[in-house]
């Protein structure tokens, strides 16, 4: 697992076990606020023995969506208080345990984990003032229906999550709606963006890295029709490469190639599914 001081008190761990998922950690004068966990939990103690030995306790645990690689350590920290936008609730209630169960069968490195159920939740928008820090939370959908991003308003610092990727993945969401949630995070004049998988990008690489992707969803919205309209057929449209749509294959150590696979063949039966229902 890899540890980056990002600003003041702020440090982004990276899981060296799955995927380069991040957590984020937010240290303020009256406690800590961890934006999201690590799946293992070898990693997500890690992350707590570290907010230990500086003294300090987890006020606030931010739950940025409901997906596993995302919660799964949230039990570890039973003194904070769980964070997260409605939906993300909803969708653990329906399908949280039977999925780790599922987990647990296949990994026994997650044996132990438990799913805690987020207890503070909103809507569109909230605004958590913790030990002289303003800390905005926001609705942000397109990756899942239930992802908000979490932005650290004095270190002028955002947790995007799989809001922003070194690919936006989109089954399960909406390309539409993510388009509309990256420009939203483009008004915001960020210093540092912390990737839900990846990288921590700078300040000179923010605006390039969403207008990148931005282009891709755009590209991959136009190409997978167009294969449509020539009458090209489901295993056809995985020739549209990651390249076609102006990304690259490499990050990730090349996952990011499995995503945008899946990312066409989403759009592919959803895109079929509207025209039949045309006709």
């Amino acid at each position: 697992m890899k540890r980056d001081r990002i600003s003041d008190g702020v440090y982004v761990f990276t899981s060296g076990l799955y995927a380069e998922v991040t957590a984020t950690v937010i240290f303020t004068d009256e406690g800590a606020i961890l934006v999201d966990t690590l799946p293992f939990p070898q990693e997500t103690r890690q992350v707590r023995d570290f907010i230990a030995q500086r003294r300090s306790k987890v006020l606030y645990v931010v739950n940025t969506h409901s997906h596993a690689d995302h919660i799964y350590g949230t039990y570890l920290f039973p003194e904070a208080e769980v964070v997260a936008h409605y939906l993300c609730r909803r969708l653990m209630e329906k399908h949280a345990e039977a999925a780790l169960a599922e987990a647990k069968r296949q990994t026994p490195q997650l044996a132990e984990v438990r799913i805690r159920y987020p207890e503070l939740l909103f809507n569109e928008k909230m605004t958590l003032r913790v030990g002289g820090k303003t800390i905005e939370l926001d609705y942000s959908p397109g990756h899942s229906r239930d992802v908000i991003t979490v932005h650290a308003v004095e270190d002028r610092l955002m947790v995007a999550s799989d809001t922003v990727m070194p690919v936006p993945y989109v089954v399960g969401g909406d390309l539409d709606d993510m388009i509309q949630s990256l420009l939203a995070i483009r008004q915001k004049g960020l210093e540092n963006l912390v990737q839900g998988h990846g990288e921590v990008l700078l300040r000179g690489e923010i605006e390039e890295t969403l207008d990148h992707n931005i282009q891709y969803l755009k590209n991959l919205d136009r190409q997978v029709r167009e294969h449509i309209a020539r009458g090209v057929p489901r295993t056809g449209i995985l020739g549209i490469t990651i390249e076609d749509c102006g990304l690259s294959r490499i990050p990730l150590g090349g996952l990011v190639q499995k995503l945008h696979q899946a990312n066409l063949l989403t759009l592919y039966d959803a895109y079929r599914t509207e025209m039949r229902a045309r006709r």
